[in-house]
Order: structure tokens, then sequence, then C-alpha cells
């Protein structure tokens, strides 16, 4: 009995579509493709690969709205029908999203090359956990190396805009509360 042998052409590509930032991608992918390189053949270039071994975050995205992966090891295939959020998706030039607000501010962004890692690992983390402690958000971070040894500031940014993020929700209850009282609050 003799095993059949891929072809060359049946079993080297597949064709998927990546869900980007709310946005279909369709591509025609081997199987062996990270993520992170389909990510960026879309012409979305925040997603950075700086170790290729999954050791050093700079290619971290959000899987389904609160799952932080680094997209260097995934396999592209992997993330079809997933729901992916890359930095482009936090926020844009004059609409910043709080952690993108707060890192300007914090003087967090270094350098920038681990800047969109930092970024989405905190989004993920600020998805669960509203409100870190320093250290908290130190162990959520230890998958991300900044190179710039600028860990305080990040820190401080994150805090920042968990701070920001939570005045925000707070906001927004104030305001449906004094509309379900008819604005007598």
């Amino acid at each position: 009995m003799t095993t059949a042998e891929p072809t060359d052409t049946a079993e080297t590509t597949h064709r998927i579509t990546l869900k980007i930032n709310g946005r279909a991608y369709k591509q025609d992918v081997e199987p062996r493709k990270m993520l992170a390189y389909a990510i960026r053949d879309t012409g979305l270039r925040g997603t950075h690969v700086g170790c290729d071994s999954s050791s050093c975050g700079c290619c971290v995205v959000v899987l389904d709205g609160d799952t932080p992966v680094k997209s260097c090891t995934m396999f592209a295939v992997q993330a079809e029908g997933r729901e992916i959020t890359t930095v482009e998706g936090l926020g844009a030039p004059g609409a910043l999203h709080p952690l993108q607000q707060a890192f300007w501010d914090q003087h967090g962004l270094q350098c920038g090359y681990c800047t969109p890692g930092m970024l989405m690992t905190s989004y993920a983390m600020l998805q669960h956990h509203t409100d870190p402690t320093d250290q908290e958000v130190r162990e959520f971070l230890g998958g991300n190396l900044c190179r710039c040894t600028g860990y305080n500031n990040i820190v401080k940014a994150v805090q920042q805009a968990a701070q920001a993020l939570r005045d925000d929700q707070a906001g927004k209850l104030d305001t449906l509360a004094a509309a379900a009282t008819g604005g007598s609050q």
C-alpha cells in the first residue's frame, strides 16, 4: 500500500478570510504562514515581528475582543473566522484610544517598536481587569519586551488608561441613570 504524496498545487495554499478590525481580507496562504505575516500582507503594518519565536511580544494582536496572541507563532489558517484586532483598530489620529493617549502622555512610546504589542496586551488585560495594580500590569506585560527599558512609563500609561476607561464608564452610567430618572440626577 502506498501513501498519497501531497501535490505541489492542491495542498500548498488555502483560501482564508481574515476579519481584521471589522473588515474582511481574503488571502491564499500556505498552511505554514504565520498570522503576523498574513496581517502585514493586508497592508496593516502596525503588527511588528521582533523575534519570530514568541519571546518579545511585538506581534501581539487580540482575538475575539479579549484574548491576546503572539501572531508570529500562530498559523494564519487558525485565525479563519476569528475577529482580529490590531493596533490600527484601537483608534485613529485625532481619535486615539485611551491607551494610545496614555502612552503618548506618559512617554510610554519609547522607540516605538514594541508599542503595538504593549498596547494590544494592555487592551486585552483591561477587558478583564479594569483596576489593575502596578504589579498586575507588570505581570500581564511579562511576555512583552521593551528594549528601551521603559517599563515604568508603560505601567504609568496603562494605569492612566485604566482610570480613563473607568471614568468613561462611570460617565455613561451617570447618563443612563439620569435618562432613567428623567434627568433628575
